[in-house]
Order: structure tokens, then sequence, then C-alpha cells
């Protein structure tokens, strides 16, 4: 498959950084992760243990929003890094390991 690249200055990204940690702090972040939900394995997992992972990743051009971010359990959050949703699906087909 071939990768979708896409320039994204690093004053972009801290731009986007900055609006992610405003998010976290928002009610409606916190009531994704009290919800508890991992939104790539499925699994349950503490509020504590949860992070908030870009679906799209700022690093390839996604933005800081509602409808781009997911809770995320931290051993998801690591493997899947700056992969696209379809990047991160044929990793999990290559891996033996379905969504």
């Amino acid at each position: 498959m071939d990768h979708f690249i896409i320039e994204v200055s690093e004053q972009e990204i801290k731009r986007e950084r900055d609006k992610s940690r405003d998010l976290r702090r928002s009610r409606w972040w916190q009531n994704r992760l009290a919800q508890g939900h991992c939104h790539w394995c499925g699994g349950t997992f503490p509020a504590e243990e949860l992070t908030m992972d870009h679906v799209i990743p700022l690093s390839r051009g996604g933005k800081a929003s509602r409808n781009n971010v997911v809770p995320s359990c931290k051993d998801c959050n690591s493997k899947k890094k700056y992969l696209l949703p379809m990047e991160w699906e044929d990793y999990l087909n290559q891996n033996g390991k379905t969504e």
C-alpha cells in the first residue's frame, strides 16, 4: 500500500498539540474516558489507563478536534504511532489480530 505523505510544519503540529491539551481538559473528553473503552481493541480500562489518540495523526495532517480523537489503551496507542486507520488495520491483519 502506498503511504499518504503530507508535509506538516513543526509550528502546525505544536498548535494542534496545544489544542489537544485543551481538549483533554474538557468535560466531553472526561466523559469519553469515563466510558473506559479503547477505540482500537475494544478493551475496557480504568480512565487513567486510557490516552488520547488522534485517528489521523498530527504528523500526518490530522487535527485536534472531537471528530479526530478517540480513547486508546496505552498499548494500542504506542503500537499505532503515526499510522492512518487503514495502515493500522493492515498492521493488525499482518500480526494475526483483528479489531
